[in-house]
């Protein structure tokens, strides 16, 4: 039977596995959102205002505003 590890030593054990774990979802996170980004333009740029509900949440948080206050002209400002 393994013997029993102390409370302090899995603490630290499982606090340092977190900081390599946050560290390697981040790198992911970024490329994935860098990936989405390219993605959601190039919809904006093909589509027709108004947008698929994925889109539309993508310009709420591009233009820090809900969609129903987003205009047209504001999207196009963006895509430029």
């Amino acid at each position: 039977m393994a013997k029993r590890m102390s409370t302090r030593l899995r603490m630290e054990r499982q606090r340092n596995n977190a900081a390599v774990s946050r560290t390697k979802n981040g790198h992911l996170k970024r490329k994935k959102a860098a990936t989405r980004d390219a993605r959601m333009l190039a919809l904006v740029k093909a589509g027709t205002f108004p947008y698929t509900p994925a889109v539309q949440s993508w310009l709420s948080v591009q233009l820090g505003d809900r969609f129903n206050r987003i205009t047209e002209a504001q999207v196009k400002e963006l895509v430029k």
